[in-house]
């Protein structure tokens, strides 16, 4: 049946709104997530190069890996070690990548420049070469692992595979792979930061060497950062470059990318501070959070349109550059993580930690 020029009309106004009330009610939510004395804890020594969440929405659990290859856990409602925190040293060089798994989060992985990959207490992974930089699951099982190295290689590792060996290695037409995002559905697809491009590839046709991408996503004139999926829907990348931009692409199609949206956003961290990097939150699909170099530090939040909806700041708690930031995978919880090695938390006021 065909819709009239004033259905379709009240369609969009309907589709408008409801995206309006959902971005409000979210923008309330981030209003009313606040920073004290007491979440602000020294996880690690170093600079810290990565931070992640883990699952449980019961207990607010964070890890921290630094430039020296520390990982601390701190546990916002936890006495152990100080201040509630766990100090470890699996690695020699920068920890570059960690999460948990989402299938078992007892598990807890960590990549490095040393070129090892970590699975908490039990051990090293295989090392494709030196100086891996990235990893994402390639599975929802999480046993599959994609490695993206400092020398532009790709490696597949699987968890139940003994030995110590990955399953391929693959060599890519650049000089670093400094990024990959697996795709949160469609798992045979993983997007790969390499030097000024984006390259969607499928892991059911890679070749030892030159694999040809599905996709290419256009429109970097210097280094990219880091490159994510969407988070639910992988309808979205989210790009960081050097350049000072940040964009956004629609990948609801694996054949074409186009560009819906570039921000101006300064990231020229220098050599003293971990690179910014733009992160989905996973509780709403098309919002994302960053560091701020300029004054007053802060960390801000955009909707994937370029509209500003939060910044997260505060004079007394909040003094210095948040480069790595992270959401809550379920929870209204933030953090930043700055180069003196110390975690910065915004909670909401619901969020008994």
């Amino acid at each position: 049946m065909a819709i009239s020029k004033c259905g379709k009309k009240n369609f969009y106004n309907l589709h408008f709104n409801l995206q309006s009330s959902a971005k409000e009610k979210y923008r309330s939510t981030l209003s009313k997530m606040k920073i004290t004395k007491d979440n602000v804890a020294k996880v690690v020594k170093k600079r810290i190069f990565s931070a992640a969440f883990h699952p449980s929405s019961s207990n607010i659990l964070m890890a921290a890996g630094d430039y020296s290859g520390q990982v601390g856990l701190w546990s916002l409602s936890s006495t152990w070690g100080d201040d509630g925190v766990l100090l470890f040293e699996p690695h020699s060089r920068p920890v570059t990548c960690m999460a948990f798994s989402s299938a078992n989060p007892t598990y807890f992985l960590s990549t490095s420049y040393d070129g090892s990959i970590i699975k908490c207490a039990q051990g090293r992974f295989p090392k494709p070469r030196y100086h891996i930089l990235t990893f994402d699951f390639l599975s929802h099982d999480c046993m599959s692992v994609v490695v993206g190295t400092w020398f532009g290689d790709i490696a597949f590792v699987d968890r139940r595979t003994p030995g110590n060996t990955h399953e391929s290695l693959h060599r890519l037409d650049t000089k670093t792979v400094r990024c990959v995002s697996v795709h949160p559905l469609q798992k045979q697809y993983f997007a790969v930061a390499e030097s000024q491009f984006v390259n969607i590839y499928d892991s059911r046709f890679m070749k030892k060497s030159k694999s040809t991408p599905v996709c290419q996503l256009m429109g970097h004139s210097k280094s990219i950062t880091s490159a994510y999926f969407s988070p639910n829907s992988g309808n979205r990348i989210l790009t960081s470059c050097m350049d000072n931009y940040i964009r956004i692409y629609d990948t609801s199609t694996t054949s074409k990318a186009p560009l819906l949206k570039t921000i101006r956003h300064d990231m020229q961290t220098g050599r003293w501070l971990s690179k910014l990097s733009a992160v989905w939150d996973p509780k709403q699909e098309d919002c994302f959070a960053v560091g701020y170099l300029s004054r007053p530090r802060c960390v801000q939040v955009y909707h994937e349109s370029g509209q500003l909806l939060h910044t997260f700041s505060d004079e007394e708690n909040l003094c210095t550059v948040q480069s790595v930031v992270a959401f809550h995978p379920t929870r209204s919880v933030l953090m930043g993580g700055n180069s003196s090695g110390r975690l910065h938390v915004f909670a909401g006021h619901t969020e008994s930690l």
